[in-house]
């Protein structure tokens, strides 16, 4: 059935009153996460409604994203030009900034769901209006907040309004469709609006939509603005450490989640060295295992390749996509791919023993009926263009009988009508986007064939296993074979419970997401498994803090779903063992600093024998062995610091490691004394380019004098 024309309007002040004249009295605005905001007419709305309290406002989103901004006025000054050249005209969220300053209107409510890490830490608005949920619930939870408008940014093609004009959800495919089928299913209106972003990247497949799916389409030349690209970080020593253990527990042939940062980008890092450089792999990954450990560990290269199925599609997964290990294609029929996994299908190379042993698995019949036909078209199988007349196939000049079980019959279809490999294979499948610069820039430069391997697609699609259609279980199943799915959190108690979203003052710190989803289906699959990874200490103001603790008043995935754990210091398996060895296991991956305290715990609480030691191989588990065992690893270039680029120039990642060391020093005031000492004593300069940016070249009072000093001593 044709979908209608949408109204469209080329101006967001139309748009805004088209919004209002359509949804009378209050205003239910639900916008993607990340990315697929659209931040212009977002803040036109916004701006409408502020100035008129007649009119209330709820916005339903998350993870709301803004340009960088300095805690001080040392990082403010090095910031700036920065954030001009990466950032360029990214429009801020006016919501944002006013959410921020305590400045929202009594009329209008921010709700999300996901928030950037940290970042609203003693908000009470936004604290107190934060939604925790799964996010494969999100769509019934927008539901349930009663939205009416949902509004979306959407990459075009061809010209606008003409019969060859097409929209693509791109970068957010996840929760739109299920919130639309929701509302169709019980007759509530829902208001739809795709704003146009040329810079969005075009992603065919389940992402691409006809105009008709929005009620109104803005096409204004001013809600076209640059991407939000957060710079690639710098991959630390742990983060490495982390990287090379959790990439030797992938299976060749499986399927991989990683997350965003500078320790997924370390993990994509460590499997293209395991993939290119096998020897150095296992010699890198030998000198921070213990003794015996590294005989469990996969080692080889991925000779058939990986499958990406992740909520969240990542510059590392480009990366990998690029290298040739995530290249392992699955096919949209559970049929088709079951044959693939089991090998009666040795490749997606077509040959007469496809049709042979499709036939065998009863998924075609002989002779073909039409719709099977199709089928096989569609998948490669046959060649386009092959129908049916009557009791023969027919392509071009060829007529052949259509009789499978005929051996001659079936040679000459083999020989003439067959096509050359398994068509619409994907070997990526993700929920939403997010990357630097130069990942939008590659995705809108790829082409059409290798783009059509990276499929954008619905959230309940990849984070869990259930079906909204017949046979859709089982296809989840037979596609994500070996699966390792990997998370971060911030902390794991002794007993296997993580913390990953929020302290347990129950201030919030990011959401759940879809960790407890991923979790979860490592359970339900038979050979997948769920890896949390975390840093095994982290630093606040008050000090050093283990990041393995005897227990925490949150967390968010059970004890009971414990799995796999590594911090940079190894890999403890949990799954299936007793309180007893997961204690010993996660005590021999901390930080050597902590370990007696954790075992005296432990002890005290009756978790632990009164005999049990830290075994000797786990007694050195702190940050200047890993510096002795990986630093030549770096200088060789096999674990460089942005093995992906960066949009810092040589002299700002001068200035980053500097200003870094001092902010580190303002946190620990005897450190902080030994640095101005030694600052004052040598009586360094920094060069005057350096001085200028961070605003200290005219230094006069005493603070800047001394932070100049400070500065230049640390360079």
């Amino acid at each position: 059935m044709a979908l209608p024309t949408p109204t469209l309007i080329d101006r967001l002040d139309a748009a805004v009153d088209a919004v209002l004249d359509r949804v009378p009295g209050d205003i239910v605005l639900g916008i993607p996460l990340g990315i697929g905001k659209p931040n212009p007419f977002v803040n036109a709305l916004y701006q409408r409604i502020k100035a008129n309290p007649t009119r209330r406002l709820r916005i339903i989103t998350a993870l709301s994203l803004e340009r960088p901004v300095g805690k001080s006025e040392l990082e403010a000054h090095f910031l700036a030009p920065l954030v001009e050249r990466v950032f360029q005209d990214y429009p801020d969220l006016d919501y944002v900034k006013d959410s921020r300053a305590g400045l929202l209107p009594p009329h209008i409510e921010v709700r999300e769901f996901f928030m950037k890490t940290g970042d609203y830490l003693g908000n009470e608005a936004a604290q107190q209006n934060f939604i925790s949920t799964n996010y494969t619930f999100v769509a019934r939870d927008m539901a349930v907040q009663g939205m009416n408008v949902i509004a979306q940014a959407v990459a075009a093609r061809g010209e606008t309004g003409s019969a060859e004009w097409q929209l693509s959800l791109s970068s957010n495919p996840d929760v739109t469709f299920e919130v639309t089928e929701r509302y169709a299913a019980i007759g509530q209106p829902l208001l739809k609006v795709g704003v146009v972003n040329l810079q969005m990247p075009f992603m065919p497949n389940h992402a691409q939509v006809e105009p008709g799916f929005f009620d109104i389409v803005v096409t204004d030349p001013a809600a076209t603005h640059t991407l939000f690209g957060p710079p690639n970080g710098k991959i630390s020593t742990a983060d490495y450490a982390i990287g090379l253990h959790a990439s030797s527990l992938v299976a060749d042939g499986g399927t991989l989640q990683i997350g965003i940062g500078s320790l997924g980008d370390a993990i994509a890092q460590a499997l293209i060295v395991r993939d290119r450089h096998g020897d150095e792999y296992q010699r890198i990954l030998g000198s921070i295992c213990p003794p015996g450990e590294l005989a469990g560990r996969r080692l080889g290269r991925f000779d058939q390749g990986l499958y990406g199925c992740s909520e969240m599609f990542v510059n590392g997964f480009l990366q990998l996509i690029a290298a040739g290990v995530v290249r392992r294609e699955v096919f949209g029929d559970a049929t088709l791919q079951r044959l693939l996994n089991d090998g009666s299908l040795e490749s997606p190379a077509v040959g007469p023993a496809t049709l042979a042993a499709l036939r065998r698995a009863g998924r075609i019949s002989s002779p073909l009926d039409a719709g099977e036909i199709d089928w096989l078209v569609h998948w490669g199988v046959l060649r386009a263009g092959v129908s049916l007349d009557g009791d023969h196939l027919v392509l071009g000049d060829h007529r052949l009988r259509n009789d499978l079980d005929d051996p001659t019959h079936a040679e000459a279809i083999g020989t003439h009508l067959l096509g050359a490999r398994l068509a619409h294979g994907v070997v990526m499948h993700g929920g939403f986007f997010l990357g630097p610069n130069d990942f939008y820039e590659r995705l809108r430069r790829m082409p059409e064939a290798e783009l059509a391997k990276i499929d954008m697609t619905r959230i309940d699609f990849i984070n869990q296993l259930d079906g909204r259609v017949p046979g859709e279980s089982e296809l989840k199943r037979a596609q994500r074979r070996g699966a390792s799915f990997m998370n971060t959190t911030m902390m794991v108690t002794l007993l296997g419970a993580a913390v990953s979203d929020g302290l347990e003052s129950g201030q919030v710190v990011s959401g759940v997401g879809g960790q407890y989803n991923f979790v979860a289906m490592a359970h339900a699959l038979p050979d997948a498994r769920s890896i949390l990874m975390l840093r095994a200490t982290h630093e606040h103001k008050d000090g050093l803090h283990s990041s393995i603790v005897w227990n925490y008043g949150h967390v968010t995935i059970p004890r009971h779903l414990r799995d796999i754990v590594i911090t940079e210091y190894g890999v403890a398996d949990l799954r299936g063992r007793s309180d007893s060895e997961v204690v010993q296991r996660l005590i021999c991956i901390a930080d050597s600093r902590f370990q007696a305290e954790l075992v005296a715990s432990a002890r005290a609480h009756g978790k632990l024998d009164a005999a049990w030691e830290v075994p000797e191989a786990h007694r050195r588990n702190l940050p200047e062995m890993l510096d002795e065992k990986l630093h030549p690893w770096s200088q060789a270039g096999l674990l460089p610091d942005f093995p992906f680029g960066t949009d810092l120039t040589d002299d700002e990642l001068h200035i980053v490691r500097a200003l870094k060391r001092l902010k580190r020093a303002t946190q620990h005031p005897v450190e902080l004394v030994s640095m101005a000492v030694r600052s004052l004593w040598e009586g360094r300069e920094a060069p005057p380019a350096y001085l200028e940016r961070l605003g200290l070249d005219d230094a006069t009072s005493f603070k800047k004098m001394f932070i100049r000093k400070l500065f230049a001593g640390n360079l």
